[in-house]
């Protein structure tokens, strides 16, 4: 499938997606924000696809929503009566943080690669990506506060799971820049790479080791980490019980086990 703002890649089961609006620093006007939701949603329905590496073309990663699309929200208010107005506004919040959260429910685990600028929605993004990794050079900015707005779209939710709630609150309220080495000392990137070529190098080498595990047990294993996030020890453990009495005795199961007294790599079964 062609996209508009994306271009996507398959091969040997590691789905490559990047943004493609380099003139506009990869900003998402309200269409690309849609087109993005059905990126990921194809993404999880794709048989072909095991793991995902999500990165931006030429200079920067992304620079989150195209600002011209957010001044001109206010032209596309129709009708007299303020509170539908503001249902309006608050659809439209709605949609942003529904195409970032396909990130997240996409049953594929999704590796971000982000180089140069992560900026506002950016940050929003790779929130709700399963890994993060950088080059030195990257940087990070929850760049709505500066413009006069309180970030709406999964940045305030979902990095105080990802970093201290201290560096978490300062760059929520300077909006500053964090660039590579501090973002690999925070946990807000697994690690910093030299330059982008060692960067998709090692992130491409991280994706195949994914893409090489039972599929069944990848999307599983996301989808438990996803549910433990929001619940209790206690609800965890019940919740994992649950699951492996459904999905434990796998043909993935016994072919690993084949694999590993034959010496040999597992070969799990094709998607359908």
């Amino acid at each position: 499938m062609t996209y508009k703002a994306f271009l996507v890649h398959i091969e040997n089961h590691i789905a490559h997606v990047s943004f493609n609006k380099p003139d506009k620093a990869n900003s998402l006007d309200t269409p690309d924000w849609e087109e993005m939701q059905q990126v990921f949603q194809n993404m999880d329905e794709n048989p072909e696809v095991r793991v995902i590496i999500l990165s931006g073309k030429e200079k920067h990663f992304c620079a989150g929503i195209d600002l011209a699309a957010l001044m001109g929200l206010q032209n596309q208010l129709t009708g007299n009566c303020e509170a539908r107005k503001r249902d309006q506004i608050r659809q439209y919040i709605f949609k942003l943080q529904n195409a970032i959260s396909s990130i997240e429910t996409c049953r594929k685990p999704v590796l971000a690669a982000i180089h140069n600028g992560c900026i506002g929605g950016g940050v929003d993004i790779i929130s709700a990506c399963d890994i993060r990794y950088c080059t030195q050079d990257a940087y990070f900015t929850i760049k709505e506060i500066s413009l006069g707005l309180v970030a709406d779209i999964g940045t305030l939710q979902r990095l105080p799971y990802l970093i201290a709630p201290g560096i978490m609150a300062e760059m929520a309220y300077t909006g500053r820049k964090v660039y590579g080495p501090e973002a690999e000392k925070i946990g807000l990137v697994n690690a910093a790479y030299a330059n982008q070529e060692e960067l998709m190098e090692k992130v491409e080498n991280i994706a195949a080791q994914i893409a090489s595990k039972s599929p069944l047990c990848i999307r599983g294993t996301k989808e438990i980490l996803l549910y433990q996030r929001d619940h209790s020890v206690e609800d965890g453990l019940k919740n994992i019980a649950n699951y492996n009495a459904a999905m434990l005795l796998s043909k993935d199961l016994t072919e690993s086990f084949q694999a590993h007294f034959e010496k040999r790599e597992p070969a799990f079964l094709e998607e359908s």
